[in-house]
C-alpha cells in the first residue's frame, strides 16, 4: 500500500508541476480550484488502477463515487474561472510577489504545493479505501449508509451549484440575495453537499476495516474544518457582507449556517 500511495503522490506531483508552469504562462493560478476535484478524482483513479487482480465491488464504488463528485466539480469550477477569470483570492495572496517579480516561486511554494499536500489528505479515504477493500463480494451496512449520505450531499452539492448559477445569470438579481430553493435552507448547501459527499466516501471506505477508517478521518475532519472555519462558508461571507450589506446580514439571522435547516421566522 505504501508503495502504490507514494506512486499516487508521484502522478500528482508531476501533474501539479505541469499545471503551475501553465498557471506561470497565463499569469493566473485561478484554475486550481478546478484541478481540486479533478486531482481527486485522479488520485482515485490512478490507486484503482494499481489494485492487483479482479477488483470487488467496493473499489468500483468508491472510485464511482469519487469520480462522479470530481469530474462534475472539476469541470464546473473550470466553466466558472473561463466565464470570471482570475479569482480574487488568489490575486491577494500574490499581489506583492507578482509586483515583486516572484509569482513563478511565490505560486508553487504558497498556492500549488500547499494544494497537493491538502488534496492527498481529503482524498485519502478514497485512496486507502480502494487500495485495501480487498475482492470481497458483500457490501457491508456502513457502505450503504455512505452512499446515502453521500447521495444526499451530491444532491446537495449539484442542485445548490445549479440554483446559485441560474440566479446570478439573471440580470433582474444582481445585488440581491439568492433565498430561495436549497438556499432557504442553508446559506451553503454546496458546501454542505461538499463536506456530505466526502463523509459518504470515508463512511463507505470504512468498509475496508477501521483501520482504514482511522488513518484517513482527518481527511474528511479537515475538509468540515476549511468549509465551515477557514477558506469556505467563512471567506465567502465576509465578503458577501460587504457587497450585499443588510440584506445579507438578514439572510444570516433567519437561514442556516451549514445543515439544512428551516429557517427563522423573524
Amino acid at each position: 500500500m505504501i508503495d502504490a500511495v507514494a506512486i499516487n503522490a508521484a502522478t500528482l506531483l508531476a501533474v501539479v508541476l505541469v499545471l503551475w508552469a501553465i498557471s506561470v504562462k497565463i499569469n493566473d493560478v485561478s484554475f486550481i480550484d478546478a484541478f481540486w476535484g479533478l486531482g481527486m478524482a485522479l488520485m482515485a483513479l490512478t490507486s484503482w488502477l494499481q489494485v492487483r487482480g479482479e477488483p470487488g465491488p467496493l473499489r468500483h464504488l468508491i472510485l464511482t463515487m469519487t469520480m462522479a463528485w470530481g469530474v462534475r466539480l472539476g469541470i464546473h469550477l473550470f466553466r466558472r474561472w473561463r466565464r470570471e477569470g482570475e479569482d480574487q483570492r488568489y490575486a491577494r495572496i500574490l499581489k506583492k510577489d507578482r509586483e515583486a517579480g516572484r509569482f513563478a516561486f511565490a505560486a508553487l511554494t504558497k498556492i500549488w504545493l500547499g494544494q497537493a499536500a491538502l488534496l492527498m489528505l481529503v482524498s485519502s479515504p478514497a485512496q486507502l479505501g480502494i487500495l485495501k477493500s480487498g475482492n470481497a463480494v458483500a457490501i457491508s451496512p456502513v457502505v450503504w449508509l455512505g452512499l446515502a449520505v453521500y447521495l444526499v450531499g451530491i444532491f446537495f452539492e449539484w442542485v445548490g451549484d445549479w440554483q446559485l448559477a441560474r440566479f446570478k445569470a439573471n440580470p433582474a438579481n444582481h445585488g440581491k440575495v439568492l433565498d430561495t430553493g436549497l438556499w432557504r435552507y442553508t446559506r451553503h448547501p454546496n458546501y454542505f453537499g461538499d463536506c456530505a459527499a466526502w463523509w459518504g466516501i470515508w463512511l463507505a471506505s470504512a468498509g475496508a476495516g477501521w483501520i482504514v477508517a482511522l488513518m484517513t478521518l482527518p481527511g474528511p475532519l479537515f475538509l468540515t474544518f476549511t468549509l465551515t472555519r477557514w477558506s469556505g462558508a467563512a471567506l465567502l461571507e465576509a465578503g458577501m457582507k460587504k457587497k450585499r450589506g443588510d440584506r445579507y446580514t438578514n439572510y444570516i439571522a433567519r437561514t442556516s449556517p451549514f445543515i439544512p435547516w428551516p429557517p427563522k421566522r423573524l
